[in-house]
Formats: structure tokens, C-alpha cells, sequence
């Protein structure tokens, strides 16, 4: 029998890290597409890492760095009384971390595609930069927005090698739905295995269905 809480909880930690993302990509990438300092590209770099890096190798050294044996989470836990180990928020931050490009990429070539013309004339027309970002901008680029959130939500949902490292396997807190696919697997269990990895196939497919359908429509638009 399924046990609805991992997706619910996998469903839960996708929708928060987008929500983050969102709030913390759009400045970023912005940032990094005006002008400035070359070493942007480095800064490009390190958030594109994930992509190519394992996620096992990314969870370890989160796992380092928010321990409450390790500077860093030492901090956390005496002073602010806060653990990322083992706990939902400790996935978030590590989902962010991880989905960070599939998120920042779209955006950053949102930004690219509109002409500087727009954005001078808005200058001249004395707007704010922030007026120009939200009132100007991010409506030229409404398609790159769906496909960062978009993106974001289905890659996390299908995480497992970050999460299993700095959340482990708890019931109900960090056992997301890939860790519970593994779970059945290690048990034997293939049938229950397989109707979980079924939900999140049909999952993803209707994710990444909307957003080709999105953007298929918004390219009609504009032609």
C-alpha cells in the first residue's frame, strides 16, 4: 500500500525551494547580466557546478558544512538554535544549492534575449531600476520565468543523492519520495517501488508537458 506522505512531502519541498529561487534568482540573475567586474563569470561558474557535479558529492560536503560537529553548524545550532542535518529545513537549503542553476539559467537567458534598447528607454524615461526590473523586464520574459519554476519544481522533486545525504531517511520529516523508492527497492519490494516511481514519471511528464505547451503558446503570441 502507498504511503502518500514522502510524495506529499517531496511535492512540499519543491514547491518551497521554487518559492525561494524565485525570490533569490531573479536579483541574481540580474546582477549578473548588466555590466561589471569579469570575475561574474566565475560567480556564472560556481552556480552551474551542480549540474556536472555529483549530487553524493555535493550532499557530503553540505553535510561538512551544516554539522553540528563543523564550524558552520556548530554556530547554528549553539547560537541561533538551528539544525539543517536531518531536518526538512536542511533539505531545502540543500535543494536550493543543488536546483540553483536550473533556475538562474533560464532567467539569465530571459534577460539576454531583450534588446538593451528597452531597458535605456525606460532610464530616459526616468524609471526606477527596480521599476524597470518588474514593470519592464520581467514581463518581456514571462516564458524564461515559467521554464526556471518549472524546471526547479521537477528537479526536485526527483532529487534523492543531496537529500539522502543531509536528511537521511526519517519518516514524515525527510523521507522524500525518491528515498522511499530506494527504501522498497533495498526491502525488495519492487511493486510498491514501481508505483512510486510511476507517480513521479507521470509527474514530471505533466511538468515538463506544461512548460513546452506554455512556452509553445507564448512563441505564438509574440508571432
Amino acid at each position: 500500500m502507498i504511503d502518500w506522505l514522502p510524495l506529499f512531502l517531496s511535492l512540499r519541498l519543491a514547491l518551497v525551494t521554487t518559492a525561494v529561487l524565485l525570490v533569490l534568482g531573479i536579483p541574481l540573475a540580474w546582477w549578473l547580466t548588466r555590466n561589471g567586474p569579469r570575475w561574474k563569470v566565475i560567480v556564472e561558474t560556481i552556480i552551474s557546478l551542480p549540474m556536472v557535479l555529483p549530487p553524493s558529492v555535493l550532499g557530503f560536503y553540505l553535510l561538512l558544512t551544516f554539522s553540528p560537529s563543523g564550524p558552520l553548524g556548530r554556530l547554528l545550532d549553539h547560537w541561533l538554535d538551528i539544525r539543517l542535518v536531518f531536518t526538512f529545513p536542511g533539505l531545502v537549503v540543500a535543494s536550493i544549492f543543488y536546483s540553483l542553476p536550473f533556475m538562474i539559467n533560464p532567467l539569465l537567458a530571459g534577460f539576454r534575449q531583450i534588446p538593451p534598447d528597452i531597458h535605456e528607454a525606460a532610464r530616459t524615461l526616468g524609471k526606477t531600476e527596480s521599476t524597470i526590473l518588474f514593470r519592464v523586464l520581467l514581463p518581456n520574459m514571462r516564458a524564461s520565468l515559467i521554464t526556471g519554476a518549472v524546471l526547479t519544481l521537477a528537479h526536485t522533486i526527483g532529487e534523492f543523492g543531496v537529500v539522502m545525504m543531509i536528511g537521511g531517511n526519517i519518516p514524515g520529516e525527510t523521507k522524500v519520495a525518491s528515498v522511499a523508492i530506494y527504501d522498497e527497492v533495498q526491502s525488495g519490494n519492487y511493486p510498491l517501488a514501481s508505483r512510486y516511481a510511476l507517480i513521479l514519471l507521470a509527474l514530471s511528464f505533466s511538468i515538463l508537458l506544461t512548460v513546452y505547451l506554455i512556452n509553445r503558446r507564448y512563441n505564438k503570441t509574440i508571432l
